[in-house]
């Protein structure tokens, strides 16, 4: 795995919108396997199945930050044992949890999910991504672009299609929530600012991950 590695943080949110969502799930397969030069690093996030339960905890009960975690890291590993099932024998064999963890070199795409509290999926993306050389990851989720302010909050939020992390991480701060919501984590976002890494933006659209993927004009943001 090197150049040739592509890592993609995938949100749970697209994964299970509502439901779990068969037709992203079948264009996504297609798109992977259409692509035959390349390894695929997917690591699945939580999305509303995490904060379901995470909300249910709380109403329940005092629950501190760790527990809350180890729900949420639950969740993304139920949804990355579906999406690794989907590829069949074209995926590494089981869901992998720890970045230093053994990885079949011959199978041209691994799944993973959250390890251990204190940061979201998107910081495995990150460190998958420095173990195998890839230059950036892309970030499908149901937030298409980085604004420049909260759009819910501010009306005059402007849609961003390039962004340096400096200011990203102004954005997004430097603490770590379970359940944050946040284009990209702030943890991460500190990792992949120090790696030199891109990060990619570019919503739960499918084709528009096609278009990415094959070098033309996408709709998203760049940080870098």
């Amino acid at each position: 795995m090197g150049s040739k590695t592509v890592v993609i943080s995938l949100g749970g949110s697209i994964i299970v919108p509502e439901e779990i969502d068969v037709p992203f799930l079948k264009m996504f397969k297609e798109i992977i396997q259409s692509m035959q030069d390349e390894r695929f690093i997917v690591i699945c996030g939580g999305g509303k199945i995490c904060r379901n339960y995470q909300n249910a905890a709380r109403e329940t009960a005092e629950i501190p930050n760790e527990d809350l975690d180890w729900i949420g890291i639950s969740a993304t590993r139920l949804n990355a044992e579906l999406v690794r099932s989907i590829f069949g024998d074209d995926a590494h064999k089981k869901v992998i949890h720890d970045p230093d963890e053994e990885i079949d070199g011959s199978k041209r795409v691994v799944i993973g999910a959250g390890f251990e509290p204190g940061s979201s999926t998107d910081l495995r993306a990150v460190q998958l991504a420095k173990r195998f050389g890839a230059v950036r990851v892309i970030n499908m989720s149901n937030i298409d672009y980085v604004y420049s302010a909260d759009p819910k909050k501010d009306p005059n939020a402007e849609r961003l299609t390039e962004i340096s992390w400096p200011e990203f991480r102004k954005l997004v701060g430097n603490e770590w929530d379970p359940g944050l919501n946040m284009p990209f984590d702030p943890i991460a976002s500190r990792e992949a600012e120090e790696l030199g890494l891109e990060v990619i933006i570019i919503g739960n659209d499918v084709d528009n991950l096609e278009k990415l993927l094959g070098g033309e004009p996408f709709r998203g943001t760049t940080i870098s």
